[in-house]
Parts: C-alpha cells; structure tokens; sequence
C-alpha cells in the first residue's frame, strides 16, 4: 500500500496529468465538455480489459465518480469545492487519454498508472464522495 501511494504521488506529478489539470480548469465551467468526458469515461471503461485490476471494487468507484461529474455538469449537484472538482476532472481525463505517463497500449501495465491516478483521487474524496452518495439516496427516495 506505501509503494502504490508513492507511485500515485509520482504519477500525480509528472507532466501528463499536468496536462490533464490544465485541460480539466479549460472544461470546468462547460456543461456540454463535461458530459462529453463522462460519456468518453464510460466508453473507455467499457473498453478497458479489467483482468489484472481488482475490477469491482474500481468500477464501482469509476462509476461513483462519473455520476458526481453527470451530476454537476448538469447542475444537479454543487456540494462540492471547486478545486476538489477539477482534481476530479483531472483525473478522469487522465483516465480517458491513451497517452500518459504509461501509455494504454503498454500490455498489461498500461492502465495501472490511469487506475492508481483515480483510486487516489477516489480515496482522498472520502467524505465528499459520503456527502454524494447520501445526496443521491435521498433523491432515488419516492416523495
């Protein structure tokens, strides 16, 4: 567990996702650019060969936090700090990009950089990815 937060934290500071954070501000006030990544977030988790990843426990958090992104691009759901969101954001394009620090095409360690990047993000979201969950259940509740 200590090794993969070390990878995590040198992958959260290498130049893609950089790149991923400054194209995630560009977006961030776009409705139509973050439905548009959340549909592309699904097709590449639709794509993806989850054999070597625990792959339940990680597509039930990459869904969680596609919907939170559904949720406030459509406006829907505010609770949550801007700069949390744009990490968020970040992460998914990350995520989504072939080309990153190990690039999807690599056999097998292609999309460990990708997933590590999101189980981060996911796990340091804790309490707001709570608050969330409990903003969901209560909508799902008939009147």
């Amino acid at each position: 567990m200590v090794r993969l937060l070390h990878v995590t934290k040198q992958i959260m500071r290498n130049r893609f996702f950089e790149m991923a954070m400054a194209q995630a501000s560009r977006l961030a006030g776009n409705r139509g650019r973050i439905l548009t990544l959340v549909t592309r977030l699904g097709a590449k988790m639709n794509e993806t060969n989850w054999g070597a990843i625990q792959r339940e426990q990680v597509k039930l958090q990459l869904f969680t936090l596609g919907r939170l992104a559904r949720a406030y691009a459509l406006g829907h759901y505010r609770e949550i700090p801007w700069k949390t969101m744009l990490v968020l954001l970040g992460a998914v394009i990350y995520f989504v990009n072939p080309l990153d620090l190990i690039p999807d095409m690599v056999p097998f360690a292609g999309l460990t950089d990708d997933v590590a990047v999101l189980v981060w993000v996911y796990n340091s979201m804790g309490n707001e990815i709570e608050k969330f969950q409990a903003w969901e259940s209560s909508r799902a509740r008939p009147l």
